[in-house]
């Protein structure tokens, strides 16, 4: 992305994170976290990836609480941006952090014994 699409994501992040925490109150959309935002080139296009921390929420619940105040966001985000054209706000389910938890649960079953220790003569052998 460009510095201009860095900025402007950066900034819809802010907004959409403060409007979610304060100012919706949709009981579905509680503890929702923005991870992350892309742009497309023309600012035509947004894609919101979110996560929930709450165990209990429901991928498809939130999606839908999200869908239903999209028109909100994208308004309230707008006024608060100041852009002549306000991209378009697609939301996606955000599965790296559940990724990232699975994969660190494999490492830690894994049986790796410690590595062995050479013998010192062949590395000074190497050495010399």
């Amino acid at each position: 992305m460009t510095i201009k699409q860095d900025r402007m994501a950066e900034r819809i992040q802010e907004i959409l994170s403060e409007l979610l925490l304060r100012e919706v109150a949709d009981p579905r959309l509680q503890n929702i976290t923005v991870t992350e935002v892309k742009l497309d080139r023309e600012l035509m296009f947004a894609n919101i990836y979110i996560n929930a921390l709450a165990e209990e929420a429901r991928e498809a619940e939130v999606m839908a609480g999200l869908e239903r105040a999209k028109g909100f966001l994208r308004r309230e985000t707008a006024r608060r941006v100041r852009i002549r054209a306000m991209p378009e706000l697609i939301f996606h389910w955000d599965y790296a952090l559940e990724r990232g938890e699975r994969i660190a649960q494999i490492l830690e079953k894994l049986d790796i014994p410690p590595a062995e220790i050479e013998d010192e003569t062949t590395t000074e052998d190497i050495n010399e």
